[in-house]
């Protein structure tokens, strides 16, 4: 494993240009973590993908052909090895059975009609309620609001409060950053800056 800012001139494995002639890659931009051979997990975000194969844009980089654990809002658990290096990231190949690879295929076919069409943001992620719903919301003015967690995902929080921050104002949603996206009658969405660890998330996170 290298740091990306060691890396050098992009690699790849001889196979990966025949998987992206194989399947069409869409562009799409989605936050994720992934977990190498350390197990050790990282952020990342994606910068286009297809049923065979991912573009990460990633700080830590591991060695090609290395094993990746793969989390993306929308999207879900993935697994596959490294495949390139290019700059800024690496490119792995998805290691699924043809149900799964048709279910992303549906899943990035959803996600680029989203993006043709300006749709919002869909509710894809497997959601739950915690047992303790009760946070507070710090707004960057340093002012303070009272909470109510009605569901959470990996990649975001809806949440009953009486006061509503404008769209696009960063948050601190206990303490996890995020960012709001939607309004709702008696409350907000957010976003998180990064998403959940798949190890939290259960109903008794505290965020």
């Amino acid at each position: 494993m290298t740091e990306l800012s060691r890396a050098g001139t992009a690699t790849s494995l001889p196979d990966f240009a025949a998987e992206q002639r194989r399947h069409q890659r869409v562009r799409a931009t989605l936050l994720g973590r992934y977990m190498l051979a350390d197990r050790r997990e990282y952020p990342c975000q994606t910068v286009d993908m297809s049923p065979g194969g991912i573009r990460l844009t990633c700080a830590v980089i591991g060695a090609l052909g290395e094993r990746v654990v793969l989390y993306l809002e929308q999207i879900g658990r993935l697994e596959g090895v490294i495949v390139r290096h290019p700059p800024r990231g690496f490119a792995m190949r998805i290691n699924a059975t043809p149900r799964k690879r048709d279910k992303i295929a549906s899943q990035l076919m959803w996600l680029a009609n989203r993006e043709s069409l300006g749709l919002p943001e869909g509710r894809t992620n497997e959601r739950l309620v915690p047992n303790q719903p009760g946070v507070t919301l710090r707004l960057e003015s340093g002012r303070f609001i009272a909470a109510r967690i009605i569901d959470i995902s990996m990649s975001g929080v809806a949440l009953a409060t009486a006061s509503a921050p404008p769209i696009g104002t960063h948050i601190m949603v206990g303490s996890t950053p995020g960012r709001v996206v939607r309004y709702f009658e008696g409350g907000i969405g957010a976003q998180f800056m990064l998403p959940i660890s798949p190890d939290r998330f259960h109903e008794g996170i505290t965020l």
